[in-house]
């Protein structure tokens, strides 16, 4: 029979085919095992994307704190240096009113000082001025004992009234001068001026040379001489 192979042909086309339908076979594993495999990563993948995502998304909030904070402390830090620089500025001002003050407080010590050393001064001088007094006025209270003396003397002799009248000052009464009227008073006033020299005033009648015998006794010291010169003047009034 043409048509028939012969049984040698048949085999090796039987085996063909057997190799064939195997490595078919071995390919639609393989290409079910990379399918699975793919499908495995692409699972994979996307869940590693996911927690990307997530994951950037919690570093972002994260780091969108921190930069809050930051930002706070920078805050803080800027208000923190203000703080110091108004409190220096501050410190600064107390600072230069406190010299000023001292330099006022060292003026004032100074001007105490200057004025106790016045004070002290003034406090000397009134003492020497106070032992001066102190010794004029015991001069002078020998002067008017001597002057009372005097006047208890020229009383008798020389019809001689002596008072003491204001301004600490010593009027002088002559009478029996006038035959006519012995009654009639002839007076002066007389007192120590600052220089403690006689200062002789109010004569009445009225004596030009009065001044005359002024500067006299205040070269002489001659009192007695005087109250005589000024008594001679009177008479010599009455009887002119």
């Amino acid at each position: 029979m043409a048509g028939l192979r012969p049984a040698g042909e048949a085999l090796s086309y039987k085996m063909v085919d057997d190799e064939l339908a195997l490595f078919d076979k071995s390919i639609n594993e393989f290409w079910n095992k990379f399918k699975s495999t793919v499908n495995d990563t692409s699972c994979q993948m996307v869940g590693l994307r996911e927690a990307y995502k997530d994951s950037i998304k919690a570093f972002a909030e994260k780091l969108s704190v921190k930069l809050k904070e930051e930002e706070r402390m920078v805050e803080m830090f800027l208000e923190y240096q203000n703080q110091i620089c108004r409190q220096n500025k501050l410190i600064q001002e107390k600072k230069e009113n406190l010299l000023k003050l001292i330099a006022e407080v060292k003026d004032k010590n100074q001007e105490v000082e200057a004025l106790t050393a016045n004070i002290q001064d003034l406090k000397e001088e009134y003492a020497r001025k106070k032992e001066t007094i102190s010794t004029a006025n015991k001069a002078n209270e020998e002067r008017l004992k001597r002057l009372q003396k005097s006047a208890d003397l020229y009383k008798d002799r020389l019809g001689l009234e002596i008072r003491k009248i204001y301004g600490d000052k010593l009027q002088f009464i002559f009478t029996d001068i006038d035959p006519k009227h012995p009654d009639r008073p002839f007076m002066f006033s007389l007192c120590l001026n600052e220089a403690r020299d006689y200062e002789v005033s109010d004569s009445a009648p009225h004596l030009e040379c009065l001044a005359e015998f002024q500067e006299k006794v205040r070269q002489t010291n001659n009192f007695s001489a005087f109250l005589a010169n000024v008594r001679k003047a009177f008479t010599a009034l009455v009887y002119n």
